[in-house]
């Protein structure tokens, strides 16, 4: 009995733990369920609720109450009384889930709303974040939209090539089909013909045996070149002079005779039908014929004669043409306007007779291409850039219309005007060439009473500047020792309107375009001439009060030149001495093969 009884104690406990496992489970299954209903039938509802669930009463209830009936399962199960489970869950089914009252759910929705609409303060690092995720969209959108551009273009381009491989096909297509129609037409205008030709070539073929290719046309659609011609477009000259003079064949009777020249048969006949027709000409035919054949003399006569050399006509009787020929023979270019013709010789110069003594004294007998330009150019008053090489006569091409100025200025004005400084002032790169200057200046000057001062380096400033004071008229230096006297107030510009700047580019080359300037500024501004057509008339040349006249010289025309011309000259003649870049035809250049002891 006491087995029966401990055995039966430990089925009840064995089942009252299964049923309440049965019934915890059936419980949370049922809670479960509950929410989810409870989840779907509030959508509104924030996710980011910071509240959490709460358990409502009736829930509370209905635990307590559960509890309470698992309590007295296990009073009854120790009592030794069996529970079944049908009955567990018959009262399991039986406890409800009560719904929320209206209060309660406006009370949470407002809670909800009120948590939603606090203000939320982020930290630094969630600030950053928030900042990184902004930055990162913009530039993902911009990203975005350049690749649409991109894209976009793409596909523009792309349906412009098709575009245009569509064009030129049809563009093609039209022309084949132009040339096609072409040849069409051609072929019919020689159809007619063709018939014709094959049936005349097939007879001659057939009876003579003549078998001549037809020559091809050539059309202006083929790509390939004919080669094939007939014998008698052959232009070439034959250099044998059995085939270049052809033996002509001598008939007797009214042809010509054979064994006698056939050049002096030709004459006498041709004597022969002139005494016919002069028998048979009356008295007015001979008379009109005498005429007409005086009338060509005279003409053939004035044509010879207008057609002479320049050097065998008078200065009235050259033409432009016989100018033309004579800068050509002399390489002469000008450009400018107003520009005068050139010398012929040195009386045609219209210069006086002391300059011309001069000239003649210093053994220049023909004037040299720059000196046959320039010097016409110099007595007009005008402004002149000669380019020319050095050696090539340029010193007296500008110092003769100098001399010619200062001699036509009365001798008292000369010898008053000595303390206002020189008349003329002449620009040199270097020592050497300011010296040759100066004695071409002084071989020139001194019969004509015209007196010349050198101002260059190494020697004696005040002993420089006591001749200046003596008085002068030209003055010739280097840039350096020019602006030094200047600066020093030894030498004074008030009344030179002649201003020479000898081997330009030289100038340049050697860095003196800043002193050129600064000596350039010293002179009068009252002298200058303006930038308009009165720049190029020749007026008042032999006059103290005539415009300020600029001439440079120079071998070669560089950038800092014409920047200088533009600057200083106004309306300025050009002359050009043989082609620009090459050197003139009148220079002679010897070689001298010598040993190396031999060189000093």
């Amino acid at each position: 009995m006491a087995e029966n009884g401990s055995s039966t104690r430990e089925l009840n406990k064995r089942h009252r733990s299964t049923s309440k496992e049965r019934e915890h489970r059936h419980h949370r299954s049922h809670r479960d369920g509950n929410e989810k209903k409870h989840r779907h039938s509030s959508p509104k509802r924030s996710s980011k609720s910071p509240e959490p669930k709460r358990r409502q009463p009736d829930e509370i209830t209905k635990v307590k109450r559960s509890n309470h009936d698992d309590k007295e399962d296990e009073k009854t199960v120790g009592n030794g009384t069996t529970t079944n489970n049908d009955e567990i869950n018959n009262r399991n089914i039986k406890t409800k889930q009560v719904p929320l009252s209206l209060e309660e759910m406006v009370e949470r929705n407002k809670k909800e709303q009120e948590a939603i609409s606090k203000p939320k303060f982020l930290t630094k690092q969630e600030r950053e974040a928030e900042a990184l995720r902004r930055r990162q969209e913009e530039a993902d959108s911009i990203r975005k939209r350049n690749d649409e551009l991109r894209k976009k273009h793409a596909e523009f381009s792309k349906e412009g090539e098709q575009a245009a491989i569509k064009d030129d096909r049809e563009r093609e297509r039209r022309e084949r089909e132009r040339n096609r129609h072409r040849n069409d037409k051609e072929e019919e205008k020689e159809q007619p013909n063709a018939d014709g030709e094959r049936e005349e070539a097939a007879v001659k073929e057939r009876y003579l045996g003549i078998t001549k290719k037809k020559r091809k046309i050539r059309r202006l659609n083929d790509k390939k070149f004919v080669f094939d011609w007939d014998a008698g477009e052959d232009t070439a000259v034959d250099y044998n002079p059995i085939y270049k003079e052809k033996h002509e064949i001598q008939f007797f009777g009214r042809g010509h005779i054979a064994g006698i020249d056939i050049n002096k048969q030709k004459k006498d006949q041709s004597k022969f039908y002139e005494g016919l027709l002069e028998e048979r000409r009356t008295p007015g035919e001979k008379n009109r014929e005498t005429a007409r054949l005086k009338s060509d003399q005279d003409k053939d006569e004035k044509r010879r004669h207008d057609e002479r050399h320049w050097s065998d006509k008078t200065l009235e009787e050259m033409a432009d043409r016989d100018w033309r020929i004579f800068k050509e023979d002399y390489c002469i270019t000008t450009r400018g306007g107003n520009i005068p013709h050139p010398l012929r010789s040195w009386e045609e110069g219209n210069l006086e007779k002391g300059i011309l003594d001069v000239i003649k004294l210093a053994g220049y007998k023909e004037p040299s291409p720059i000196q046959r330009q320039a010097i016409p150019i110099g007595l007009q008053n005008r402004d002149v850039i000669g380019i020319a090489e050095t050696g090539s006569g340029k010193t007296a091409a500008f110092l003769i219309p100098l001399l010619a100025w200062i001699r036509s200025l009365p001798k008292v004005e000369r010898s008053i005007d000595a303390d206002n400084g020189p008349y003329a002032l002449i620009l040199a790169p270097a020592r050497e060439l300011a010296q040759q200057i100066e004695e071409e200046a002084v071989k020139f000057g001194k019969p004509l009473d015209i007196s010349v001062v050198s101002l260059i380096g190494g020697l004696s400033r005040e002993e420089q500047g006591f001749k200046l004071r003596l008085g002068c008229h030209i003055v010739i230096g280097t840039p350096g020792r020019l602006l030094d006297v200047l600066e020093n107030r030894y030498l004074t510009l008030q009344q030179c309107s002649y201003v020479i700047m000898d081997e330009a580019d030289r100038m340049i080359d050697m860095g003196f375009e800043g002193d050129v300037k600064k000596i350039l500024e010293y002179l009068p501004v009252t002298n200058q001439k303006p930038d308009n057509e009165l720049a190029e008339i020749s007026k008042n040349f032999y006059s103290k009060d005539k415009y300020r006249q600029t001439v440079m010289f120079t071998a070669t025309m560089t950038p800092a030149i014409e920047r200088l011309a533009r600057t200083y000259l106004r309306r300025p003649a050009s002359v050009y001495i043989g082609a620009v870049g090459k050197p003139t035809q009148r220079v002679e250049q010897v070689v001298i093969m010598c040993s190396e002891n031999e060189k000093t």
